[in-house]
């Protein structure tokens, strides 16, 4: 039997089929094809400006680190930029410690400075302790995912303004981005996507701007090119994964997507193009200061020093 050609190149062995674009790559023509797409994103969004100092979140898995090592290499073109790593410890036993070694070693190979925050360091609990807690006095009926989500996007915003980053890139994929579209539906907060962008505005001197380079590539692509690339990254889920909403929506976008292929980039490019129209229903919340930590939002106080003092309720 004769071996498939790369449909690009023409010359090379294929061993990865798109089927949303009936492509069939060989390792390099795939490599080379999600470093276009990267550097295309970031293009059509103008993500970047010529001396911005940049962030990258790295939290050890498949698409935060190819996100690094892409971002090193481009990075490399423009010498008056400059990267770094900054990375979240929730405290999950048995998870993140390996995760932070990962990131490290990362971070090691490429030059690239790395700065950790935990939430013991910012909160005074660890993410394995807040849930502890919260289940033994029942205080709350969120998932652990809620909790951590919400106390992340803080963290990465202290870290990045910290090292005094003007972008804050993040690893979130196609994938991610037509999960967070349904969860917003299904959680009756459609509005929301008016600020889900692959870039956000400039909102407020004290958030940092962030960008996703990786949205409109699909996970699936993400993970092969660590893989071809012998890029050395964390493949165990979250122990706490399998709880929240996000799971069953991503297990029900893969079964549609083997079904229809290409139908996460049309829930993708839909938003995109009503996006415009929802910004303009959506009520403008002034920001405003934390009054317990400081930290910018749009009440009294913010989402994060509301759920820490849940914990501190008897």
């Amino acid at each position: 039997m004769s071996a498939v050609i790369c449909t690009i190149c023409k010359r090379g062995e294929a061993f990865f089929f798109r089927p949303y674009s009936g492509e069939k790559l060989c390792r390099r023509c795939f490599i080379k094809s999600v470093d276009e797409k990267a550097r295309a994103t970031i293009a059509k969004y103008r993500m970047l400006e010529f001396d911005d100092e940049i962030a990258v979140a790295v939290s050890g898995g498949k698409d935060s680190v190819s996100l690094l090592h892409i971002l090193a290499k481009i990075e490399r073109d423009y010498p008056k930029s400059s990267l770094v790593a900054v990375t979240v410890d929730e405290g999950i036993r048995g998870y993140r410690d390996e995760a932070l070694k990962i990131a490290a070693e990362n971070c090691k190979k490429l030059g690239i400075e790395h700065h950790i925050v935990s939430f013991k360091e910012l909160y005074g609990y660890t993410l394995d302790e807040i849930i502890k807690h919260l289940r033994k006095k029942g205080k709350s009926k969120l998932t652990p995912c809620a909790y951590c989500g919400v106390l992340r996007r803080k963290a990465l915003n202290v870290v990045a303004r910290d090292v005094k980053a003007d972008k804050l890139a993040t690893g979130h994929t196609l994938d991610d981005e037509t999960q967070t579209i349904l969860l917003n539906i299904l959680h009756g907060d459609p509005l929301r996507m008016a600020r889900q962008k692959p870039i956000t505005d400039k909102a407020h001197p004290n958030l940092v701007q962030r960008m996703k380079p990786f949205c409109e590539i699909p996970e699936k692509e993400t993970a092969l090119y660590a893989y071809v690339k012998k890029i050395t990254f964390q493949d165990i889920p979250c122990p706490y994964a399998s709880e929240a909403l996000r799971n069953d929506i991503r297990l029900f976008l893969n079964r549609m997507e083997e079904k229809h292929a290409g139908i996460k980039f049309t829930i993708f490019k839909s938003i995109q193009k009503i996006r415009p129209a929802i910004a303009k229903i959506e009520k403008k919340e002034e920001s405003n200061k934390c009054s317990k930590c400081g930290e910018p939002t749009t009440g009294r106080i913010c989402k994060a020093c509301q759920m820490l003092q849940q914990l501190e309720t008897p």
